[in-house]
C-alpha cells in the first residue's frame, strides 16, 4: 500500500524527474536518505515503470496532431497482430487505442504538417486493410496532463 508520502513522491517525480533527492525529501519531510529508500522501493514494486525525456514537440517539428477513428472489417488473430505491426513500424503515430462502440481503434498522430498526414495514411494502408479511417486535425490541446493521479493507488 502507499501512503501520502509515497503520493506526494510520484507526483513529484512525474512534474520532474531529474529533481534532487534532497529536495524531493524536504518536500515530505523525509531525511534525503529515507527518501531514496522509498524512490527505490516504488521503482522495484513497480510504480515507477521507467524514467523517460519528454520532448519538445514543436522543436522536433512535430507541432501538428490528428486524430483517427478506425473501423476495420476483419477481428481475426491474424488480422490484429498484423494491424499491431504496422501501427508500430509508423513511428508518427504515437498512440494507438483499442475503443468500445462503433469504432474499433484511434491514433494519435504526430505530424511537421498536416500535409504530411497523406504519406502516414499511405503507410498505414500498404500494410493493413482498413474498413474506414476518418482524420480529425487538432486545432488546440487544452489539457495535455502526462502525469497519472496518484491517489487511486
Amino acid at each position: 500500500m502507499l501512503d501520502e508520502r509515497d503520493r506526494k513522491i510520484l507526483s513529484l517525480l512525474q512534474a520532474d524527474a531529474e529533481q534532487p533527492v534532497n529536495d524531493i525529501a524536504a518536500s515530505v519531510a523525509l531525511s534525503p536518505s529515507a527518501c531514496s529508500r522509498r524512490i527505490a522501493r516504488l521503482k522495484e514494486d513497480g510504480f515507477i515503470s521507467r524514467t523517460t525525456a519528454e520532448l519538445d514537440r514543436r522543436k522536433m517539428g512535430l507541432p501538428t496532431t490528428v486524430f483517427v477513428i478506425v473501423r476495420t472489417g476483419s477481428h481475426a488473430a491474424d488480422w490484429l497482430e498484423k494491424f499491431h505491426l504496422a501501427v508500430s513500424a509508423i513511428p508518427e503515430i504515437v498512440e494507438v487505442h483499442r475503443l468500445t462502440g462503433n469504432f474499433d481503434y484511434i491514433l494519435k498522430i504526430v505530424l511537421p504538417d498536416v500535409e504530411h498526414y497523406d504519406a502516414v495514411y499511405k503507410q498505414l494502408v500498404s500494410r493493413i486493410e482498413l474498413f474506414d479511417m476518418s482524420a480529425y486535425i487538432s486545432m488546440e490541446t487544452v489539457k495535455a496532463a502526462q502525469g497519472l493521479p496518484t491517489n487511486y493507488a
